[in-house]
């Protein structure tokens, strides 16, 4: 097991982040948490904006009490703020927010509030700074999303094929897309690190085939890799049945079931990833409690499609999954962007 402890190269990779963030001499840093927050990056934000001169301060809240059916895991829609008037006021009126809650403010009902006032948010994945220092900021990554951004935004579907049975087409019309790359440097900006990801919020009524999740693909909301096969059929953009055997299989239909909300066997958002420092294989060295997943959300290459929330479509739900597939080709209006799992053209390494 690792140790979470200060080490001085962390606090270089957290300052060198914040750094990117554009924060310096007297910007105010508020460093927003709850109680089950891992100590070691509260504290490595912290001693990181002092290097930089920035005047930080701590905001604790005590973590909810667990109202949902199953255990929630990395959903990015922490509810730790509660709505709470005083803690949203002192947040947006800082230069920066480091957002090391539990599960992240990047989809919680008080971000926009926050992002109003002109911070800036940077959601710290809550990961072992190992995997934090592994996946540091990279220039280079800012320009990839960007394109791959531009991308979605001009493209009218997505068509998303692999050996293992997949053939899924998704309309784009209409969709929120956006982008992340580590890092965030204007007001009003979000971001999460580890970054390197490009992704739609589709509207209602967009998507539609078979999505096979194939041994090795990753479900992680349980954080672990499949085992088993997995043939999802969806049905203008819910899952309508999930075919296989085995215990994932098993897994899966058991949490979608417990939600007892129609919702959220719908699509979320779909993306791909471009952070050739991510790792897929990642995953396997560490224990649970150390990581957060949101690393192979962001590997090179993969597919990413996620169930749940997606306020384009009008659809609001707590149950989700995140689930990052190998070896898919995906074309953009016929313009194939990643082949059998690697970049193409622009996006490639």
């Amino acid at each position: 097991m690792l140790i979470e402890r200060i080490e001085h190269k962390w606090i270089d990779v957290f300052a060198e982040t914040l750094r990117r963030c554009d924060i310096g001499p007297g910007d105010v840093v508020a460093i927003v948490a709850e109680t089950q927050s891992r100590p070691v990056n509260v504290e490595l934000a912290q001693l990181a904006a002092e290097s930089l001169g920035a005047a930080p301060f701590r905001l604790v809240v005590p973590s909810p009490r667990v109202r949902a059916p199953v255990p929630v895991r990395s959903t990015g829609a922490s509810d730790a703020l509660g709505g709470l008037a005083p803690v949203v006021a002192a947040l947006k009126a800082a230069t920066l927010v480091v957002d090391c809650t539990v599960e992240g403010l990047l989809h919680a009902p008080e971000l926009p509030d926050i992002l109003g006032g002109g911070a800036r948010v940077l959601m710290v994945s809550n990961e072992h700074p190992e995997i934090l220092e592994r996946c540091a900021t990279d220039p280079a990554l800012e320009p990839k999303v960007r394109a791959a951004i531009k991308r979605l935004r001009t493209a009218a579907q997505m068509h998303v094929t692999s050996f293992a049975g997949t053939d899924l087409r998704i309309g784009l019309r209409d969709a929120r897309v956006g982008g992340v790359w580590g890092w965030c440097a204007k007001p009003g900006q979000v971001a999460h690190w580890p970054g390197g990801l490009a992704l739609a919020f589709p509207a209602a009524h967009s998507v539609n085939g078979q999505l096979v999740l194939a041994p090795g693909d990753i479900n992680l909301t349980f954080k672990q890799y499949l085992r088993d096969r997995i043939e999802l059929t969806v049905e203008d953009d819910y899952v309508v049945a999930i075919d296989g055997e085995g215990v994932d299989v098993d897994l899966m239909r058991d949490y979608f079931a417990a939600w007892g909300d129609r919702d959220a066997y719908a699509v979320s958002h779909v993306g791909f990833g471009l952070n050739p420092r991510a790792r897929w294989d990642a995953l396997a060295c560490y224990d649970k409690r150390d990581c957060n997943g949101t690393e192979q959300r962001a590997f090179a290459g993969n597919f990413l499609y996620s169930t749940g929330a997606n306020e384009v479509a009008g659809r609001h739900t707590l149950g989700h999954f995140d689930l990052p597939l190998r070896r898919c080709t995906i074309a953009l209006d016929g313009d194939v962007v990643v082949r059998d799992g690697q970049l193409q053209g622009e996006f490639a390494a």
